[in-house]
């Protein structure tokens, strides 16, 4: 239970001001992350952006508290795990045809279960993957450094919402007065989409990824398009139709390879070091009895019981609103304890977080069991990709927090305000874009290339082809384990060509703009000062867009309903 000292540390961290900028952001970020997700085939992860902005509005109000600047980044930035749970996994269903047999009621019931076993699972965990842990999660300690940083004055503002108008303006004149082209330089070259996508945003996925990570994303791409469509056509071994399955499933495995890898390098082991400790100690979860009062990890009997009604919540939703079996429900609620394990494992190490893997494995549990019901297996996947999402993220939050000094509880009351606010927001959103744009809009090729929902739909309605797929699943496993960023090799071959090479010049664009830095830095605050300029300039471009995107689609349903 929190004492009186911990709820004075509340009361100045967590305040109406910081909950209502929080929310209002919350709304904006949750929306633009739908349209990032389904336009993109990836969700950049936004802490460190709202982390900026944040601090910059905060301050514009005249509050300088750096904690209260992390929970509200925390409300803003925890909607996008459910918008993302959502677009990787849901839209799946209007690519096979089934979006008539999908209510309103049941996605927000998707997402509601989704979002309250991510509550209880960060609650859960907490202590052991930040306090407890050896783990860096570098996206966490990114945005605390930046907040401990950056003054935060009238030029980093200046720069983040200039960059996100000129990105705005830039969509609306190639969406909607259609001045500028989509596409530039393309080739008709048979089975590859070979174009540059003239889209900042995707330039800034690349810039802000930058790295091995890209270059091991266009890796793929070249493999997938020229090595096994261009060369094996060319050469006799198949045709194109044949290797564009190929080349779908063996990226599919890859992406599901990686993250089996995570289980099988990083969480078992740990897991089984961690039993045998606590056999060895008598250590276990009355441990927890000896934390401080105010800490999340320290769980009265109050705690635990509201803990317990929010699961038991959650599993009432998938057995009464979404039509599981009550074994079925019982499964999903257990193993989602499991994937978000697994998520805060990989999110620490790598910063990334598979979420749609992680649903993809317990939606092929829940499918051995005898549940044939393809609408109920993408519900599960969804569920458990929202609860994944969540964790990855608030374990990141929760990194920046200890560092900074921001009370967990306070923290998770946050992620509570901007998860529930985000299953709101995140459905009407893909409900909008649905009613805009047509079924027929979304997968490969399309105008919502939805890549990874694309792998759930798939998975649900059967493999291109089987052997590429068993490979890929190997050599995902495989290269993990030897230290080679698999899942974004995957997603280079699975993805559409003009994507991946659009986020190539992102990615040359940051290597070009760091050497320039390094040239001019005469100090190690000037190389800093410069590095955030980047990262400030790139979110606010990718923000502005994806904003962008998101009002036109409203836009053209609100004219839709007028006639």
């Amino acid at each position: 239970m929190n004492t009186s000292n911990g709820r004075e540390e509340s009361r100045e961290q967590l305040k109406p001001a910081g909950i209502v900028v929080g929310c209002v952001g919350c709304v904006i970020i949750t929306a633009s992350s739908v349209y990032t997700a389904l336009k993109m085939g990836a969700l950049p992860w936004p802490t460190i952006f709202t982390s900026i902005t944040a601090l910059v509005v905060l301050r514009a109000l005249g509050r300088k508290s750096l904690n209260e600047a992390n929970i509200t980044q925390v409300i803003m930035s925890a909607g996008s795990m459910v918008a993302g749970g959502l677009a990787f996994t849901i839209p799946g269903i209007w690519m096979l045809g089934l979006d008539e047999q999908v209510s309103l009621p049941q996605l927000l019931a998707v997402a509601l279960a989704g979002t309250l076993l991510g509550l209880v699972c960060t609650a859960l965990i907490r202590r052991r993957f930040v306090e407890e842990s050896n783990l860096e999660y570098p996206i966490g300690t990114a945005a605390a450094q930046t907040l401990l940083a950056s003054s935060a004055g009238g030029a980093t503002g200046k720069k983040l919402f200039g960059s996100m108008a000129l990105a705005g303006i830039w969509c609306a004149l190639r969406d909607v007065a259609g001045v500028i082209p989509a596409m530039i330089a393309a080739l008709p070259i048979p089975g590859v989409n070979f174009a540059l996508y003239n889209s900042p945003m995707l330039c800034s996925v690349g810039f802000l990824v930058g790295g091995a990570a890209v270059a091991f994303w266009f890796a793929g791409a070249l493999i997938g398009n020229f090595g096994i469509i261009v060369g094996g056509s060319a050469t006799g071994l198949w045709d194109v139709a044949t290797a564009q399955g190929i080349v779908s499933s063996l990226g599919m495995g890859l992406m599901m390879g990686s993250g089996l890898g995570v289980v099988i390098k990083d969480i078992l082991p740990k897991a089984a070091g961690y039993l045998k400790r606590g056999r060895a100690t008598g250590t276990g979860a009355a441990q927890d009895a000896d934390d401080k009062p105010g800490k999340l990890g320290s769980l009265s009997r109050m705690d635990a019981g509201a803990l317990g009604l929010l699961t038991a919540a959650a599993a009432c939703l998938a057995c009464l609103v979404l039509g599981l079996s009550p074994i079925a429900a019982v499964v999903v609620v257990a193993l989602a304890f499991v994937t978000t394990i697994m998520s805060a494992q990989s999110v620490g190490q790598t910063g990334i977080d598979p979420m749609e893997i992680f649903g993809l494995i317990v939606l092929l549990v829940i499918a051995a069991m005898g549940e044939h019901n393809q609408v109920k297996l993408f519900f599960v996947a969804a569920i458990i990709a929202i609860a994944c999402g969540l964790a990855g993220d608030v374990m990141s939050d929760f990194k920046t927090g200890a560092i900074i000094g921001t009370n967990p509880r306070d923290l998770w009351r946050g992620q509570a305000i901007g998860s529930l606010l985000g299953c709101i927001v995140s459905v009407a959103v893909m409900a909008a874009l649905l009613g805009a744009y047509g079924a027929e809009a979304f997968g490969p090729g399309k105008l919502f290339v939805s890549a990874q929902a694309s792998v759930v739909a798939t998975m649900v309605s059967g493999i291109p082809s089987v052997a590429g797929f068993g490979i890929g699943i190997i050599a995902g496993i495989a290269l993990y384990c030897l230290g080679i960023p698999s899942m974004m090799l995957g997603l280079g071959i699975y993805l559409p060509f003009y994507m991946s090479l659009t986020a190539a010049v992102g990615a040359l664009i940051k290597a070009v703009y760091d050497r320039i830095g390094a040239r001019r830095a005469t100090a190690a605050d000037a190389e800093t000062t410069h590095e955030e300029s980047g990262i400030i300039v790139a979110s606010g471009i990718l923000g502005g867009e994806s904003i962008v995107g998101v009002i036109i689609a409203l836009v053209s349903v609100a004219s839709g309903m007028l006639g």
